[in-house]
């Protein structure tokens, strides 16, 4: 399983030092949450801190927008370093169309979810994505707590790509910590995002990468 700490829940005044400080604890993607006042009720980076990330690490740039019409802003987050470019199912008008674009920009093609939204509602995109992407809190802000009903999902979103024959990867964000991402890989995610669990972490960030690894068996 891959994880994806959140800079969402950094320090941005030392952005690189906290990039290269989780990358140190052994994360595999940095993960970039956009907001922008409408689609959720909060306001955080652009195109211009996602650059500033890229030069901070060589790690996957795992870009995830929460916002309104994001077909504006897919290629300027792809020229930014946006390695994975994900985009919330609720906010697409032609959700095909959306997909087939962040691809032809050169990256790959995400899919998020909100908790209140069916899975059936993806059926006709899954054959097009490169990453579907389960919000196990209502998206806006860190911190949150896990939505428990979550895990059943993931495991029906396995089902899903499996039965598919989609070789998607199966990312889960919100609320992951130590203490729930060995039921979620147990229900088939391959990647988690962490924020809180990892910044937040007494220790440091790298402590707190290393608990969530050591959490799923495996040290880095």
């Amino acid at each position: 399983m891959k994880i994806a700490p959140s800079i969402l829940s950094c320090d941005f005044s030392r952005l690189a030092d906290e990039i290269q400080t989780v990358e140190s604890g052994g994360a595999d993607w940095i993960h970039v949450d956009v907001m922008d006042g409408h689609f959720v009720p909060n306001i955080t980076i652009g195109p211009i801190i996602t650059a500033g990330a890229r030069k901070a690490t060589d790690l996957p740039l795992d870009v995830h927008l929460m916002i309104e019409q994001p077909d504006r802003y897919l290629e300027a987050f792809v020229d930014a370093g946006a390695d994975w470019l994900t985009v919330h199912a609720e906010a697409c008008t032609h959700l095909h169309r959306t997909v087939q674009r962040i691809r032809e920009l050169g990256a790959r093609a995400g899919v998020a979810i909100n908790p209140a939204t069916p899975l059936a509602s993806l059926t006709d995109v899954v054959p097009y994505i490169d990453l579907l992407l389960v919000m196990s809190v209502n998206p806006g802000f860190g911190g949150q707590s896990y939505i428990s009903a979550s895990t059943a999902k993931v495991r029906d979103a396995r089902t899903l790509l499996d039965e598919m024959g989609s070789t998607a990867e199966l990312e889960v964000d919100g609320g992951v910590d130590a203490g729930n991402v060995g039921e979620l890989q147990a229900a088939g995610a391959s990647v988690v995002v962490a924020g809180s669990a990892v910044y937040g972490h007494v220790d440091g960030a790298a402590a707190g990468v290393r608990l969530i690894r050591d959490a799923l068996g495996r040290k880095p």
